[in-house]
């Protein structure tokens, strides 16, 4: 094997890493828009203070839960950095992917990256027929 094959083979791995490490950061974050850390913040704040002024049991395991879920959103909000630093790999080898494999700028919509992340990566845009 040629040192040319060798190193398009390396290649090739390292751009399928970043492709399936974005995916899956996509799907783990769900659709829609993120709330910044300060509302989630805030809305900590208030369901705490609703779970010390509630005397309804029914209630405080509402607010629990309301908390909970809080929370592990505000976890995946500080993560923040963690994707953005995984959206720049993909940015950086998404192009080349998509011309290697054939994948097509509709595609990658469909399984929800972000138009604006395609644009960054510079995959020309497709229309369906």
């Amino acid at each position: 094997m040629s040192k040319e094959h060798k190193e398009a083979l390396a290649r090739g791995r390292k751009e399928a890493r970043a492709i399936k490490a974005y995916l899956r950061a996509i799907e783990a974050r769900g659709s829609g828009r993120q709330p910044s850390k300060e509302t989630l913040r805030s809305r900590l704040e208030k369901v705490n203070e609703k779970i010390e002024d509630t005397d309804d049991p029914l209630k405080t395991v509402d607010l629990l839960q309301s908390k909970l879920d809080i929370e592990k959103s505000l976890s995946r909000a500080e993560d923040q950095d963690d994707f953005d630093a995984i959206e720049a790999d993909f940015i950086e080898n998404v192009k080349s992917y998509s011309e290697r494999k054939g994948i097509t700028y509709t595609a990658w919509r469909e399984f929800g990256v972000p138009a604006k992340t395609l644009r960054a990566a510079e995959v020309p845009e497709t229309r369906r027929r």
